[in-house]
């Protein structure tokens, strides 16, 4: 059995090399996207069909979610949590896609009876730029859990204004984080953790969580994904590298 599954996927599941494109992308170009013009306006069953008419909307968006290690992980943690990720590149977003469609395909042939919905059909993605476009795809109050892992570092001075985490851009994510939601960060850009560290815990709807108080609520699952599953946190370990986690959770205005 072991060896026909790894035959079915060797055949079916998308190769990376086949998907080439570079590390990162300009956030500020004009990359000829369609975003929806409000959440509303989104037709989800579209990503998720096994959920369609249940009115579900996705709960967890990962942020330039590369090559869909976090996503593939958490999927069948919380096979009831529609989870979203968002890529600007091209190919690394067609990639997830192919990638997640036949996840869906090998786990209903191998796993799963025909009476059943398949695992990973609570993950998608989109191809979007988040710093530009994310209030379009999440309603106010929406997600439980955001993730910025392994981001473009922009280690230029003048680059800085591109980071995912900067002041001009944290509104938007307390405005999508519903109160008691969790932002993940993680890097191995020591320089970077404390940019991001700075200006979550000058923000004030956000407030610091260490990673104790997180496991001991039952999030240690969430956590092992966020340090282990992308590919940048697998190079990182390769190379002997340090891991940066800081967490936030979104306070509740009075």
């Amino acid at each position: 059995m072991a060896k026909r599954k790894r035959t079915v996927e060797s055949t079916i599941l998308p190769q990376k090399k086949h998907y080439r494109q570079r590390a990162h992308a300009n956030p500020f170009s004009d990359h000829a996207l369609q975003y929806p013009s409000s959440p509303h306006a989104i037709d989800w069953s579209v990503h998720y069909p096994a959920f369609a008419g249940t009115g579900r909307a996705p709960e967890f968006a990962d942020v330039g979610c590369g090559f869909g290690g976090l996503l593939i992980s958490l999927a069948p943690m919380f096979p009831d949590t529609l989870m979203l990720g968002m890529e600007i590149r091209v190919q690394v977003s067609q990639y997830v896609q192919d990638r997640i469609a036949a996840l869906r395909v090998t786990s209903q042939t191998e796993e799963t009876s025909a009476s059943s919905p398949s695992p990973f059909q609570n993950v998608s993605v989109v191809r979007a730029n988040a710093m530009k476009f994310l209030p379009n795809y999440f309603a106010k109050h929406s997600l439980s859990a955001l993730f910025f892992l392994f981001p473009d570092p922009h280690f230029k001075s003048r680059k800085h204004k591109a980071r995912i985490i900067s002041p001009t851009l944290l509104a938007e994510y307390a405005y999508v984080l519903r109160p008691g939601g969790i932002v993940y960060t993680i890097t191995d850009v020591k320089d970077l953790h404390d940019w991001m560290t700075t200006h979550l815990s000058a923000f004030p709807l956000f407030q610091p969580v260490d990673e104790e108080t997180l496991r001991s609520e039952g999030k240690g699952p969430i956590i092992d994904a966020v340090y282990t599953s992308t590919e940048e946190g697998k190079k990182v370990e390769r190379n002997g590298g340090d891991k940066w986690l800081a967490c936030f959770r979104r306070v509740e205005v009075p």
